[in-house]
């Protein structure tokens, strides 16, 4: 029987393999959290973006309001 039974070099390139390969990155599904905002860039017409900031603060849950009105939601 022989001192080695693998190969030497066989053992090596299975040791560099190991060590230099990256391991699969996990796919994660987003969490829906309810209520959750997400930011995003939209183009309104200059009028009605007045339209929903001339009652002062809060305009932007108006508008996310009249928008899931309009959706259905």
């Amino acid at each position: 029987m022989a001192r080695r039974p693998t190969n030497p070099r066989d053992a090596a390139e299975a040791a560099f393999k190991a060590a230099t390969t990256k391991a699969p990155e996990r796919v994660r599904e987003p969490v829906a959290i309810p209520g959750r905002r997400e930011q995003v860039t939209l183009r309104v017409d200059s009028e009605v973006l007045e339209w929903f900031q001339e009652e002062g603060p809060g305009w932007q849950d108006r508008m996310a309001d009249a928008l899931r009105k309009a959706a259905g939601k």
